[in-house]
């Protein structure tokens, strides 16, 4: 069994998840590999360290992989997703972040989960990405031109608002006077569209969520499309540039540049075990039933 492990911070919980998931990686005999930036925190951080000197590091991936264990939150998963890329190497993410409706695993169910998963009880969510192009072309989103939650245009430097001229397939939709606009994904959909009044969508849903950000017209809505739909954006405003984000990358576009966003020919894999859903994260996370009158 071979098996990755990322993650991006440390502190008292990581620390203790990191310890159970090494103690079982090493119990099991995995092929573990730990990326390097995350080795070295650990190797600093860790009285225990040297128990895990079998444990070799990364710096990119190959499909040799069977699974990659993240450590962290929702963000450390976006992150993770950088070294999978179009591999399909399957992501578990062990929840020492806050919300976590990716990161799932909590610190008292790692081995049983890490069990569960050499034994093949677990079941594959596939996720939609988004793709982007942009017109001049960016050095800086083009190195890894995809997002798994969102894509979002926003101001910079400026607390004026920006107009995002807005296209579906080529037909005009609206131009949108706000601080920015958001495009998710599903899985995005309980993210920063969710913040922004956005809906919910299970993440087997082929749709697509438009969602202005802080609009001045009070009319404009989040608008739900066919993942098929080829969106096309143009910000326009009283700065020369704008930001744009993937995810949790931040690049900066000159204003009238074109963006071309549309779903990426490759998706992600999660793994879900047997005893959760989405629906019952849902019902945590957003602790739906917890008023009495449910």
């Amino acid at each position: 069994m071979k098996v990755a492990v990322f993650g991006r911070f440390y502190n008292e919980t990581t620390t203790t998840s990191v310890e159970r998931l090494f103690d079982y990686l090493l119990l099991k005999n995995a092929d573990a590999y730990i990326e390097t930036e995350f080795f070295n925190l650990i190797k600093k951080e860790a009285p225990n360290f040297a128990d895990y000197k079998s444990f070799k590091t990364f710096d990119t991936l190959d499909k040799s992989f069977d699974f990659l264990v993240s450590v962290g939150g929702d963000g450390t998963i976006l992150r993770a997703i950088t070294f999978v890329k179009d591999m399909g190497i399957p992501i578990v993410g062990i929840n020492t972040g806050r919300l976590g409706f990716l990161a799932t695993i909590q610190v008292n169910q790692i081995e049983k989960a890490i069990q569960n998963i050499i034994d093949g009880k677990y079941k594959i969510s596939e996720r939609s990405l988004l793709s982007i192009e942009t017109s001049p072309e960016n050095e800086e989103i083009n190195a890894l031109n995809f997002a798994l939650n969102e894509i979002a245009v926003s101001r910079k430097n400026t607390t004026s608002m920006i107009t995002v001229e807005t296209y579906l397939n080529g037909e005009y939709l609206t131009s949108y006077w706000s601080d920015g606009l958001i495009v998710s994904t599903p899985t995005g959909s309980t993210g920063y569209s969710l913040s922004c009044g956005g809906p919910v969508i299970t993440p087997d849903t082929n749709s697509f969520v438009i969602a202005p950000i802080a609009p001045h017209n009070l009319s404009a809505r989040p608008l739900i499309i066919p993942d098929s739909t080829e969106i096309q954006l143009r910000v326009e405003g009283r700065e020369e540039s704008h930001l744009i984000s993937l995810d949790s990358r931040i690049a900066t576009l000159e204003n009238g540049t074109i963006i071309k966003i549309k779903k990426a020919d490759f998706k992600i894999k999660m793994i879900d075990l047997l005893d959760e859903s989405f629906l019952d994260t849902l019902r945590k996370k957003l602790l739906w039933g917890e008023d009495k009158r449910n």
